[in-house]
């Protein structure tokens, strides 16, 4: 039963375990960077699209509808990627498939840098899209895998934050840069994540699936430092793969039966709502839309670039501070607000209000959404996701969610500029009511899993018998 799971595993601990999971080794900082690289890459790809709309436009000729498929098509890509990410991270382990998601990214970023016509950018943004798709996936659960419970949520945070410091540089320095030049520095995280997979320590929860126990215990060693009492843990980690693997199937259908109905549903939903709530459409078309709301679209970019990096610092210290339901509930609160500011504004631009009224709102609308999804509500999803899915459904229900993630996220994006022409207070009202679902549904069903092992979070979640 799941209440004598969840007794086990806290009888497991100790005064000496404890203690060691507070201490950050430098192997696990090595780790988190190594996987935090991937984050930068996918930031700054995602980033990417705004800044470079016009010199691309302008030098290849492209109309709206053109350029609309041009950043619409990485999340299509992503669609692909997130299949196949959870298969691939099962069999090949975390390390192999980070490896993989950096030769899509550079292969794409080469389509684009030597491109001479409109396929030759969609062909490099569908691989950019391949390779993020597997990020959104392996990044997070091979953080959460190897960092101690007490530290894991400002880790896996911490690596977001390089998620918006590639998407702040893109914004930052893109408006007075050549596209083919921002594409070349969009590709220099991907090296460097090659180079730092070679040092880095495979994730002992996958070791333990595969039944290797030997080199379970050696990778905690190396990660939690040459002195530390692992015993605890590595069995812990053993008990439950076996307890899972024994009750459970690790087939793709099996995550659809009724026991793992709570994550998948918190997994999905949370993943959905955030992605209707209009991050997508924002961050790629911010500059078009300040322009249309009256505001200058390089200075409110700048400003939106820098203003979102303090914010999501501090996400780092509220994911363990606050937990993670706190900080989703507030940041999508603030989100709906800037959201709503914004609809606000382009509502009195159709009655022909006040220019100046109309670009301040706008302007605020967009900044207080940036800093509140950067905060936490674009960052915590996935922390969740990483925490609640059981190992043997991990890479089948992993890669599920990361699909209704690029998938909704795709919709936004392509649907957006189309919406936006026909009535951009309406798209705003519905990006606001989609950030408040997000708030009421993390209070009805998701869980706080803050201080607590991955092994406690899903026992509690799963109904095993």
């Amino acid at each position: 039963m799941t209440e004598s799971m969840d007794e086990g595993l806290l009888d497991r601990s100790s005064p000496s375990n404890a203690s060691s999971e507070l201490h950050v080794t430098a192997s696990i900082v090595l780790s988190s960077s190594v996987a935090s690289c991937g984050y930068f890459a996918y930031g700054f790809a995602v980033g990417y699209a705004s800044p470079a709309q016009s010199g691309i436009m302008d030098d290849l000729g492209l109309s709206i509808a053109e350029y609309s498929v041009f950043a619409s098509i990485m999340t299509f890509g992503g669609m692909i990627g997130a299949l196949i990410s959870g298969k691939v991270a099962d069999i090949f382990g975390r390390r192999v498939t980070m490896w993989l998601l950096d030769l899509f990214f550079i292969l794409g970023w080469c389509s684009i840098i030597f491109g001479k016509r409109a396929w030759w950018l969609d062909a490099g943004r569908l691989l950019m899209g391949v390779g993020s798709g597997i990020q959104l996936y392996v990044a997070p659960i091979y953080m959460s895998e190897v960092t101690p419970k007490k530290i894991r949520g400002c880790l896996v945070a911490a690596a977001s934050f390089t998620l918006t410091l590639g998407f702040s540089l893109a914004y930052y320095i893109g408006n007075n840069m050549n596209w083919r030049t921002l594409a070349l520095v969009g590709a220099s995280p991907c090296l460097i994540q090659l180079l730092g997979l070679f040092f880095i320590p495979e994730s002992p929860r996958w070791l333990s699936k595969i039944g290797l126990d030997k080199e379970v215990e050696a990778s905690l060693q190396r990660l939690r430092g040459g002195n530390a009492d692992i015993s605890t843990e590595a069995a812990e980690i053993k008990d439950y793969t076996k307890t899972v693997q024994q009750h459970s199937g690790s087939k793709f259908m099996d995550m659809f039966s009724r026991k793992y109905a709570r994550p998948l549903i918190v997994g999905t939903g949370l993943m959905a709502l955030v992605q209707f709530g209009g991050n997508s459409a924002i961050s790629s078309f911010a500059s078009s839309v300040f322009r249309a709301a009256g505001c200058s679209a390089d200075s409110a970019s700048r400003v939106m670039a820098v203003l979102q990096l303090p914010f999501a610092a501090m996400s780092i210290i509220l994911t363990e501070k606050a937990g993670r339901r706190l900080l989703m509930m507030i940041t999508s609160a603030g989100a709906c607000l800037g959201c709503f500011l914004a609809a606000l504004g382009f509502l009195l631009k159709d009655y022909h209000q006040s220019a100046e009224l109309t670009s301040q709102m706008v302007f605020i609308g967009i900044l207080l959404f940036s800093v509140f999804f950067t905060m936490g509500m674009g960052g915590t999803p996935w922390i969740i996701m990483s925490e609640i899915l059981p190992i043997n459904i991990k890479g089948s229900a992993g890669s599920f969610i990361a699909l209704v993630n690029c998938f909704t996220s795709w919709i936004v994006s392509y649907a957006f500029n189309f919406l936006f022409q026909w009535n951009a207070a309406g798209v705003f009202f519905l990006f606001a009511f989609f950030c408040g679902s997000v708030l009421v549904f993390v209070a009805m069903l998701v869980p706080e899993t803050k201080g607590r092992t991955l092994e406690e979070i899903q026992a509690s979640m799963t109904l095993l018998k």
